[in-house]
């Protein structure tokens, strides 16, 4: 096996897709925070993707890490000179590698925060894009505003302190961009959450205006972020991965990325100082992402949420085993089609038939090896999000329910923390404790679950929701899960 670098690069074998372009004349245009697994197989991939049709040349990411963990990935980028193998698993088993090249640069903030505020305060860095998840933009769980109590922020926005965290970073340099007159650059935000553009504007006007109200205007008026849709189900690399790519292909890599091959990247056209040919990429650039957010909460998420509570309790722990049963991939599509489509928005340049049918592909591939235990996962923070907003819409025009009602029963179900055969659920949520005993209530009271305000509003109120989440819930109760499914087809 050959290790993975500039130099080995041309003696890999020729089923391994490298980079065409030259490396070495590839300028930085982007600084990225947050060099994970997604970031490699989706935005990384794009620019790749142009370099090699010779475009994009002056946009090369520099990527960087803040938190102490992103040392490892710091060692990996300097071993390899930030190059990396993005191996695509196909449902047939096929694997199709390619060595990407786009990453350029890798900086590591607690190191030496000083070249990483020079570097954003560059001018030729024109975009700074993010993967730090939903976590990371510090929303208060319970108010949703931004936590200025965050101990790293009450340090960041002290006098005179080298800051630590991504906002002082930020703020910092275009705080001195601000002074060079320089314009500022485009913060755009790729983690997978509504109103992404959105959450990151709130979190750095936010950061800037305790550390001065005006700098926290400038920022709100000058600084364009840009809203996202990204999609493309990237797993956590294992070792059973890298081993594997080391047999098949002989390459010694030590922080490849798997992912599926399906990918989607819908971007908000704002931009205040140009960006790469993206379109020609296959990103579709339009002037307003809700539409396609709703359809991907609606359609993907949501549906998500219908297969895991329900296939956990039949028995299954995989995904794909799970839409390989025809009977989910009947609810799946139901659901899809009776309840979420209606809610729907205009879609330009999306065959929206296909795009579910492709879902049930998608989460059906046995390669991919998502586990349902991990959809299952943070319920409370999920479903008021994806699949609650169907329901109230369809209350409101008199649509259907059936299907939504029954997974909210589900989950009410699997939060019971034990499944059909007696065994414990390990419930994984932050409201675990409340969620629990509400549950575990409802054999006497069926509307215990659904009483917690906070979550589900008033829903308890509305008689047609109660009466199909009781029938449903019941049913759970005397027929079990998969009985349940068959009565909703």
């Amino acid at each position: 096996m050959q290790p993975l670098n500039a130099t080995s690069l041309s003696s890999l074998p020729a089923s391994v897709s490298i980079p065409t372009y030259h490396r070495d004349t590839v300028r930085t245009g982007i600084v990225h925070f947050g060099v994970g697994g997604f970031h490699r197989s989706h935005q990384a991939m794009y620019l790749d993707r142009l370099m090699r049709d010779g475009k994009a040349l002056d946009w090369g990411i520099c990527g960087v890490g803040v938190l102490p963990s992103d040392r490892r990935m710091k060692d990996a980028m300097a071993a390899q000179d930030c190059l990396y193998t993005l191996v695509v698993k196909h449902p047939d088993g096929s694997l199709e590698p390619q060595v990407i090249g786009s990453i350029v640069e890798y900086l590591f903030a607690p190191d030496d925060p000083e070249s990483v505020i020079e570097k954003l305060a560059d001018e030729q860095t024109w975009i700074v894009s993010l993967t730090v998840t939903e976590g990371g933009y510090n929303f208060h769980a319970v108010t949703g505003e931004f936590d200025a109590r965050n101990p790293d922020v009450v340090h960041d926005t002290a006098p005179a302190t080298i800051p630590k965290t991504v906002f002082g970073l930020v703020t910092e340099a275009l705080v001195r961009r601000r002074a060079r007159d320089l314009p500022p650059f485009t913060v755009m935000s790729c983690d997978n959450i509504q109103g992404n553009g959105d959450a990151a504007r709130k979190s750095f006007v936010a950061f800037a205006t305790l550390q001065d109200p005006e700098l926290g205007a400038w920022v709100e008026q000058q600084v364009r972020f840009p809203n996202s849709m990204v999609d493309r189900i990237t797993p956590v690399t294992t070792d059973e991965d890298k081993a594997e790519i080391g047999r098949r292909f002989g390459i010694d890599d030590q922080w490849p990325v798997v992912c599926e091959p399906f990918t989607q990247w819908v971007l908000e056209d704002d931009f205040s100082n140009g960006r790469p040919p993206w379109e020609d990429a296959g990103v579709q650039l339009v002037s307003d992402v809700e539409p396609y957010e709703l359809m991907k909460l609606r359609l993907l998420n949501a549906s998500h949420q219908a297969l895991c509570y329900f296939g956990y309790l039949t028995g299954y722990r995989l995904v794909h085993e799970v839409c390989q049963d025809a009977l989910f991939q009947h609810f799946l599509l139901a659901y899809m089609d009776e309840e979420a489509t209606p809610t729907l928005q205009p879609l330009p340049g999306i065959d929206v038939a296909g795009y579910k049918q492709n879902l049930i592909a998608r989460f059906s591939n046995p390669n991919v090896r998502d586990t349902v235990a991990r959809l299952c996962a943070e319920s409370s923070d999920r479903i008021p999000k994806w699949l609650l907003p169907v329901i109230r819409h369809n209350l409101v025009t008199g649509g259907e329910i059936t299907r939504s009602a029954a997974v909210v029963a589900s989950w009410a179900r699997y939060a019971e923390g034990i499944d059909e055969q007696g065994r414990p659920i390990e419930v994984v949520d932050r409201l675990k404790d409340t969620l629990m005993a509400n549950a575990r209530r409802q054999r006497e009271n069926p509307l215990a679950f659904i009483a917690d305000r906070e979550l589900f509003g008033d829903l308890i109120d509305d008689e047609r929701f109660t009466a199909h989440y009781r029938a449903s819930l019941a049913s759970l109760h005397e027929h079990g899960a998969r009985t349940t499914l068959e009565k909703l087809r």
